[in-house]
């Protein structure tokens, strides 16, 4: 944690960056190239033009040092962190940096109310920058919303996680908030050119250097994470340059990366978006992605049991009686995997997918019954018909239950002509329409005959 400073005094040095990032003339090895390199400018920040470009609202809030409380939302390694940084050098307010994985609420509460000192005696505005807001539960963050409200602080938070499931709804209506994409190849290719170059604070002095393509390839297998191309940089550079290779090829950083960890959060944003894709690609009938998303699900660690859970689901939600085989695939999948385990397992989950996207679809089952609870809402629990009621006692039969009844199977078809099963005020209603896709179609002539006859 780095208690704050004003940028409008004298100090020499910016008190955000180590030691050894802050002096231009200072490359310690020990401090990481993606710290040493960071942008401290806004026109040397690279990316992210949806939200810092030249004529955006935060670009010109920043030049104008009328920064607003914010969220900055997205996955690692986009420039939350730097932007934060950049928010330091541009504003005239005192900037307090603070972790919420290092910091305690008590050094918070110091912070806060050292604001409120300085805004009363000074007339002098604070920015909090909070990293990693999301690590503090709903109800510490409960102490930013007098601060931030009678605006004592501006708040400056990032976070890697969905603001609007990890931030206190009263603070997150008090706050802007700015999502954050991963970078672009291109973007990438950009911030490591530069890295490769710099002389000051990169790793020019090491000679190497590497032509469009090799940094391209760099950024595709970063997966929009800038600290994690800048480490693959690092590691590939300062081989060669110990080898005494001039220029990076593909096979030498090949052996500087690791295999990148699949970007996924079982109980975050990443749970839900990869979730929604994988359903969405099943109901769009595309068998490739919906086994896409399913394997990178399952091998970024994802319980396959909640995956199968959720094909049962989808099979009559969204396959229905279109393939009423959808449902006995889904659940012949779960029972094999329980019995199979992984990795062996993999083949019923992806035999089930891939099915379940082949499958015709129909959502008539799904409207039925949101139609129906609709209905009921309306009207209530009318009562059950008497000729429709149990018959089992000889009470019952004294007041008329199962009287009139008529038993389809003693009637051609199976069908009593002119009968209802209804509640008399609902007599003639229909909520399952069935579409003519699959057998669903089949069952719509059968339904159609049927209800004629009654």
């Amino acid at each position: 944690m780095t208690h704050g400073r004003s940028t409008g005094s004298a100090a020499p040095e910016d008190t955000l960056f180590s030691s050894a990032a802050r002096r231009d003339g200072e490359r310690s090895r020990t401090v990481p190239l993606a710290e040493r390199v960071r942008p401290r400018t806004l026109d040397a920040y690279v990316g992210q033009g949806h939200v810092v470009g030249a004529k955006k609202l935060l670009a010109r809030l920043i030049r104008e040092d009328r920064v607003p409380s914010m969220i900055l939302w997205g996955p690692p390694g986009v420039g939350k962190t730097t932007l934060g940084r950049i928010v330091a050098e541009a504003t005239r307010a005192c900037f307090v940096s603070f972790s919420a994985v290092l910091g305690t609420v008590a050094e918070l509460r110091d912070i806060l109310a050292a604001a409120k000192d300085r805004l009363a005696f000074h007339g002098q505005r604070t920015i909090v920058f909070v990293d990693e807001i999301h690590r503090f539960n709903k109800g510490q963050q409960d102490a930013f919303l007098p601060h931030v409200e009678a605006g004592t602080i501006t708040l400056v938070g990032a976070t890697t996680e969905n603001p609007s499931f990890s931030v206190n709804a009263a603070l997150l209506s008090r706050v802007k908030v700015f999502h954050l994409e991963p970078l672009g190849e291109e973007d990438l290719a950009v911030v490591l050119e530069r890295a490769l170059a710099d002389e000051t604070r990169g790793l020019g002095e090491t000679r190497v250097t590497a032509s469009r393509a090799v940094l391209v390839a760099i950024a595709r297998a970063a997966g929009g994470d800038a600290r994690r191309a800048l480490g693959t940089l690092e590691v590939a550079a300062m081989d060669a340059a110990r080898r005494g290779v001039g220029e990076l090829t593909v096979e030498l950083v090949a052996e500087a990366e690791e295999r990148a960890p699949l970007l996924y959060d079982k109980d975050g944003d990443q749970h839900h978006d990869v979730t929604s894709a994988f359903i969405k690609s099943m109901r769009g009938s595309d068998p490739d992605a919906a086994v896409y998303w399913l394997v990178r699900m399952v091998d970024a660690g994802e319980d396959p049991l909640f995956l199968l859970r959720r094909m049962m689901i989808f099979a009559s939600e969204d396959v229905g009686n279109a393939d009423p085989r959808a449902l006995v695939v889904a659940t012949s999948a779960d029972q094999a995997f329980r019995r199979m385990g992984l990795p062996e397992g993999m083949y019923p989950l992806a035999h089930a997918a891939i099915y379940l996207a082949c499958a015709p679809k129909s959502n008539a089952v799904t409207l039925a019954w949101h139609r129906v609870r609709a209905r009921i809402a309306e009207t209530g629990a009318l009562p059950v018909p008497k000729k429709l009621r149990s018959a089992t006692t000889r009470l019952a039969r004294s007041e008329g239950h199962g009287a009139d009844y008529r038993y389809p199977h003693d009637f051609e078809g199976g069908v009593v002509t002119g009968e209802t099963y209804l509640p008399e005020a609902l007599r003639g209603e229909r909520w399952y329409e069935p579409t003519a896709r699959g057998e669903e179609g089949r069952i719509a002539a059968r339904l159609e005959e049927v209800r004629r006859r009654r």
